[in-house]
């Protein structure tokens, strides 16, 4: 039983496939090297599966077989189990994951075509696997996810004399460079903790808090990464909220059912954005739309880009929500994308340049939402409408009284409410008064707002015009849009996804 990203006992097909068979079972997790050298990967990411796996390995010695743990080449592990062992079969979730996950599964099927031992793959939450058509994507997923929960299995038969292995630690060299932060705490016990906790308190006023940094972490339900590492599934999380929902209905608890609502379309949200690219991998590298290619790569501004990274751009909110999510690794589906938004339009930014840095910023990364939401807030998909986030608006909408910046951006502590949003624009003897000179204490902003949003919509624009663009997008539409909506009781403008992951990843909270 190969482990990928599900770390879980609990309604797990391929583990409870594998006992079914009566014959003794290795529960292997496999750290990759290769991978975690790759630009998206991160230490933060690391820290939450080492959690999980500290969890799940417990588990399974409770079991009666530990959970194995191999550092290498998937294919060279193999091979020493093959010849170690006489292997019946090797069984598995199907991962919908990134281009490297993807090759290497690719070479792990062709490893056991050539060796003559089955592969078992079993479908992953609401991602269907060989679609043929996008139109009966949902039906096909809401069926799935109604199905019964798969319990724990009673026994693990052991294997003899095999080398369990040991965990590599937090600090091990291979995840690359330490985190600057904190991350949120990973496994099984911590997912069913958030669950129940959001369930029965803090989803009453889910709707309400969503967009707001500052808010959005206590009242959002902060599974992304739970989702995302497979501690829960999705059939349990939708089961068990539509059960907290019906019991909401009886109390004739109108506001909360709403809100539960709401949730579960952006669950079904989430599994929409990864079907995408399950049917369309090459979305991680390619622009959806191919006229878009090319369009920012060569205009690259490394003092821009390096400004947003460490959120200096100068634009207080925007550099707040950078801080927050490089210190917690987790923030908001709306701050998400206006950062991405930012750094696209205002910054001309090429969304691959600043995806790696997010990937590894957010605990909860999930390809399929990541890659799908970059293009989005991007502009280059070519069937989503242009939406470029004004960046003062945002911080005057939802941080009004400067709070929030405030706390992520302290040099700006003293400044009164009336110039927290714009504080470039208050007189010298106002910058000194609230020990904070522009240029010096805090940066002047790095462009001009209004007229970096309007050059960006016209070169968008201008691309748009072409006929064969048109004809392209109703194909893009075809293959990867979305037929309808997850719940037709919530308007779509409240239901962009769970964890942007795009959690923009919870995107599902």
């Amino acid at each position: 039983m190969w482990f990928k990203r599900d770390l879980r006992i609990h309604d797990n097909a391929p583990l409870h496939e594998a006992v079914h068979t009566g014959l003794p079972t290795i529960p292997l997790y496999v750290v990759e090297p290769e991978y975690w050298q790759q630009p998206f990967a991160s230490r933060r990411h690391w820290n939450f599966i080492h959690d999980c796996l500290v969890e799940l390995y417990a588990d399974c010695t409770n079991l009666g077989q530990p959970l194995v743990v191999r550092v290498g080449n998937m294919i060279k592990i193999l091979s020493a189990f093959y010849t170690n062992y006489n292997v019946k079969g090797i069984f598995a979730h199907e991962e919908s994951g990134n281009s490297w996950t993807y090759s290497r599964d690719k070479e792990v099927t062709e490893w056991c075509k050539n060796h003559s031992i089955p592969y078992h793959e079993y479908p992953s939450n609401g991602v269907i696997r060989n679609l043929k058509n996008r139109d009966e994507w949902s039906k096909i997923r809401n069926v799935r996810l109604a199905k019964p929960l798969i319990k724990k299995p009673q026994r693990l038969k052991p294997i003899k004399n095999i080398s369990i292995g040991t965990i590599p630690s937090k600090r091990d060299p291979i995840f690359g460079e330490c985190v600057d932060g904190i991350t949120q705490k990973g496994g099984r016990r911590e997912g069913v903790k958030a669950l129940r906790n959001f369930l029965n308190e803090s989803s009453k006023n889910y709707i309400f808090h969503l967009s707001a940094p500052g808010k959005s972490e206590k009242f959002c339900s902060r599974l992304s990464p739970h989702l995302t590492w497979g501690t829960l599934s999705m059939r349990e999380v939708i089961q068990l909220s539509k059960k907290h929902q019906n019991d909401m209905r009886n109390q004739n608890s109108l506001t909360w059912k709403k809100n539960l609502s709401a949730f579960g379309s952006r669950l079904a949200w989430r599994c929409h954005f990864i079907q995408k690219i399950e049917d369309h991998p090459s979305i991680e590298t390619r622009c959806m739309h191919p006229a878009y290619e090319g369009i920012r790569e060569t205009d690259h501004n490394e003092h821009y880009f390096q400004a947003w990274k460490k959120g200096l751009t100068g634009f207080p909110f925007i550099d707040a929500c950078m801080r927050n999510l490089i210190y917690e690794g987790w923030i908001t589906f709306r701050m998400r994308a206006m950062l991405v938004s930012f750094s696209s339009y205002h910054l001309w930014l090429d969304w691959r340049k600043t995806g790696d840095h997010l990937a590894q910023l957010f605990t909860d990364y999930e390809p399929g939402i990541h890659y799908s939401q970059l293009q989005m807030q991007s502009g280059v998909t070519g069937i989503n409408a242009l939406r470029i986030y004004n960046p003062i608006k945002q911080s005057q909408d939802h941080d009004k009284k400067g709070e929030f910046i405030r706390q992520w951006v302290p040099e700006l502590r003293y400044v009164t409410s009336n110039w927290i949003h714009e504080p470039s624009k208050m007189a010298l003897s106002m910058q000194k008064k609230a020990h904070c000179v522009i240029g010096i204490d805090y940066p002047e902003p790095i462009v001009d707002q209004t007229q970096a949003a309007k050059s960006a919509r016209a070169k968008i624009r201008a691309i748009q015009k072409d006929q064969s663009f048109k004809d392209k997008a109703q194909d893009i539409h075809k293959k990867l849009g979305s037929r309808r909506r997850p719940n037709n009781n919530i308007k779509r403008k409240t239901s962009s996804i769970t964890q942007l992951s795009f959690n923009l990843q919870q995107r599902p909270s």
